[in-house]
């Protein structure tokens, strides 16, 4: 039969132990909600980055719509080209 301070020792050692174990788990418990709310951060602000670039991108469109109007080129070629529509006698048809 054990000795009570045998006991006692024994009885302690197993107390360590599970408190050693509850503390493990209340720290990865406590790590691993601070990498969710990191996480949740970086999905925020992918989903702005994501709407900014959508706009930009937008912007880009329309500009590229606007540069590519047959009116603004028709312009450019006759103010800083000097071109000008052909005239009847000047324009041959192909069959």
């Amino acid at each position: 039969m054990m000795s009570p301070s045998r006991h006692k020792t024994k009885l302690t050692g197993i107390w360590m132990a599970l408190m050693s174990i509850f503390i493990m788990e209340l720290l990865f418990y406590t790590w691993c909600r601070v990498q969710n709310v990191n996480y949740g951060y970086e999905i925020t602000e992918a989903n702005q980055d994501q709407r900014q670039l959508t706009t930009y991108q937008n912007n880009l469109k329309i500009e590229l719509a606007r540069l590519k109007s047959p009116d603004r080129i028709a312009k450019i070629a006759r103010d800083q080209l000097g071109m000008m529509k052909p005239s009847t006698d000047r324009t041959i048809v192909l069959p």
